[in-house]
């Protein structure tokens, strides 16, 4: 069964250089579930941190649910995730010496659990991001121009 991509996080890979990705779970309520598999997350403003010991996910927003009643989530709360502790362990050092961010780029329904992956990135200086939309740009008008010579 594949999996169900309900939010990416597009500007994250604009905004940052991502080195490792990895896999987390989210400690969600019933109603966050639902919101999430009826597809209203969004991950635009979200973070993650190391704090304690423990990871969590802020700034993410999930919608309320619509058929929910007044026990419904607060949309923008701060989440745990679930990780190893030794992965906790590793990313805690990395991000705190090296001066790396932990970004989630992609919310997805995985075996029936949400999943967020997270990126651990270096922000990128405003010329690596002109430099990275000039080889996107490149690589696009690369395939045009192979494609008009394909039809020929």
């Amino acid at each position: 069964m594949p999996d169900k991509t309900v939010a990416v996080n597009r500007r994250a890979r604009h905004d940052y250089a991502i080195d490792e990705t990895l896999e987390a779970g989210l400690v969600l309520t019933g109603t966050e579930i639902k919101s999430i598999r009826a597809g209203r997350a969004n991950l635009a403003e979200a973070y993650a941190r190391i704090e304690h010991g423990e990871a969590w996910l802020i700034g993410a927003h999930i919608a309320p649910y619509e058929q929910g009643n007044r026990n419904n989530h607060e949309p923008t709360r701060t989440r745990k995730l679930l990780l190893h502790r030794d992965q906790i362990a590793e990313l805690a050092g990395r991000t705190q010496a090296k001066g790396f961010t932990l970004v989630p780029l992609k919310l997805y329904i995985h075996g029936g659990l949400a999943k967020v992956e997270l990126g651990l990135g270096r922000g990128k200086k405003a010329y690596d991001k002109r430099r990275t939309i000039a080889e996107r740009d490149a690589r696009r008008e690369l395939a045009r121009t192979t494609k008009e010579r394909i039809k020929l």
